[in-house]
């Protein structure tokens, strides 16, 4: 599946990108609309995996992607450890509804828990 362009060109849609997992990661659900969450799912599930290898590396990798280092290490010993019986499917989309002013439609991106 081609990725999705989100009306920018690619040095402002990685920022975005890059700022919508720090900010999921941080709280752990965020509202966002549809096309956006599904740019970001495969780049949050991506930490996950690499939260739950927990080696240096992974980390390294983490760090280099994620804007905040606080959520690196909340990443690594909280949510990597907790999704360690999971092979996959960290995330799920929970459609609201549109959006009041123009009508995109609205999801919220959590962080699956059992």
């Amino acid at each position: 599946m081609p990725y999705q362009k989100l009306s920018r060109k690619s040095g402002p849609r990685r920022a975005l990108l890059r700022s919508l997992v720090t900010s999921f990661l941080r709280n752990g659900r965020i509202e966002t609309t549809a096309a956006r969450a599904r740019a970001c799912r495969p780049l949050a599930e991506k930490m996950v995996t690499l939260a739950k290898r927990g080696d240096l590396h992974s980390r390294r990798q983490a760090a280099s992607y994620l804007l905040d280092e606080n959520v690196v290490t909340t990443l690594f010993e909280k949510i990597g450890p907790k999704m360690e019986g999971r092979e996959g499917g960290y995330t799920r989309m929970i459609p609201i509804g549109p959006r009041r002013g123009d009508g995109a439609p609205m999801v919220i991106l959590e962080l699956v828990s059992e």
